[in-house]
C-alpha cells in the first residue's frame, strides 16, 4: 500500500502531533507513504473567495504531481479534502477549463492528464480491505471501554456529492475505524455540524458557540474522547476550549484526538509517542480507561 501524501499546512504548523502520529501508524500498518513536499496549500477556501483560477491551478499541480508518481493522494485533513475534490470537480467536467488550467502549469513543467488518481482521506484508506485486516491483526491494545464520538466536520461532507464517505448525511467511517480498535463510538447531534473555525477571525463569538455546542454535546452523550479527521476542528476544539467554556459558563472539557492519534494508541504507542503532550485539553483520562501501552509493543 502506497500513497502520495499531501499533509497541508495546518499538520506541518499548528498541529504537528498530527503529521507525527499519522507517520507512526503508517508505520504501524505498513502503509508507505511518499510526502508530496512540492505540493502547495489548497487554498482552504480562502484563496477560492479572491481568484478561483489560482486556487485551481494550485490543486492541479498537486494533482499533476501525483499523476507523476503514478500514487493516489492522500490527505489528513478534512479541509483539504473538501478543496481538493472541489478543484478536481470543476476541473474534470470542463475540457475548456482545464486547458485553461494546463496552460498556467505549463511553466512550471506540470500537466493534469485528470482521471487516472483518486483523492481520499486517510480515514477510507484505514477502511480499504487490505489496511482493516492489518489493524485487526494489529491492535496490541484494544480501546475497550472507551466512549469516542466521531466530529466530521464540514469540508469532508459537504458539498455530499465530493464527499469520499458513502453516507455524507450520516456518515460511519470513523466510527468503523474506532470499533476495529475496540473503541465504543458516541452517537451524539453535533458530529456532522461545523465546529466553527471558518468564522473564527470575523465572528469569534459565533465560533466559540458552535465549538461550545459541540464540546457540551458530546459530553452529554456520555464520550470520554472527540476524535476528528481535521485539523481545523481540532484547533476550534481543543484550542478554544476553555474560551468556549467561559463562554458558555459550563464546565465541557474534553480531550480532541486527531484520527491517527486513536489508531496509534491501538497499535501500542504512548500518547507521549503521539504527540498528545501538546493539546491544550490533556488526555490524561485515556490511560485511565485503556491503561498504559504494553510492556514492549512500543514501536520505536
Amino acid at each position: 500500500m502506497k500513497f502520495a501524501l499531501f499533509t497541508g499546512c495546518v499538520a506541518k504548523g499548528a498541529t504537528r502531533e498530527l503529521m507525527m502520529s499519522t507517520i507512526k501508524v503508517a508505520e504501524g500498518l505498513d502503509i508507505e507513504f511518499v510526502e508530496m513536499k512540492s505540493a502547495a496549500c489548497c487554498g482552504a477556501g480562502v484563496i477560492q473567495e479572491k481568484n478561483p483560477l489560482l486556487t485551481d491551478a494550485v490543486n492541479a499541480r498537486s494533482f499533476a504531481i501525483a499523476e507523476e508518481q503514478n500514487l493516489d493522494l492522500v490527505t489528513i485533513c478534512s479541509t483539504c479534502q473538501g478543496n481538493l475534490k472541489k478543484s478536481e470537480q470543476k476541473i474534470e467536467c470542463n475540457e475548456e477549463y482545464k486547458d485553461k488550467i494546463n496552460h498556467v502549469l505549463k511553466d512550471g513543467g506540470h500537466q493534469f492528464e485528470g482521471g487516472r488518481i483518486q483523492i481520499q482521506h486517510f480515514a477510507n484508506i484505514l477502511l480499504t480491505d487490505e489496511a482493516k485486516k492489518r489493524l485487526k491483526e494489529k491492535v496490541v491494545r484494544p480501546l475497550t471501554g472507551l466512549k469516542t464520538a466521531a466530529f466530521y466536520g464540514c469540508y469532508i461532507l459537504r458539498p455530499s456529492e465530493f464527499s469520499p464517505f458513502d453516507k455524507p448525511d450520516d456518515p460511519t467511517e470513523l466510527e468503523e475505524i474506532f470499533e476495529i480498535c475496540g473503541a465504543t463510538p458516541v452517537d451524539y447531534e453535533s458530529r456532522t455540524k461545523c465546529c466553527g473555525f471558518p468564522i473564527i477571525m470575523m465572528n469569534k463569538k459565533a465560533s466559540l458557540d458552535m465549538a461550545g455546542n459541540a464540546l457540551a454535546d458530546a459530553v452529554d452523550s456520555g464520550a470520554d474522547v472527540i476524535v476528528t479527521g481535521c485539523p481545523l476542528c481540532h484547533l476550534n476544539l481543543d484550542s478554544y476550549q476553555p474560551e468556549a467554556e467561559a463562554l458558555r459558563k459550563r464546565d465541557a472539557t474534553i480531550p480532541i484526538l486527531h484520527l491517527p492519534q486513536l489508531v496509534g494508541l491501538a497499535l501500542g504507542y504512548s500518547p507521549r509517542e503521539l504527540g498528545m503532550d501538546s493539546h491544550i485539553v490533556t488526555p490524561s483520562v485515556l490511560e485511565k480507561i485503556i491503561g498504559p501501552a504494553p510492556a514492549g509493543s512500543s514501536h520505536h
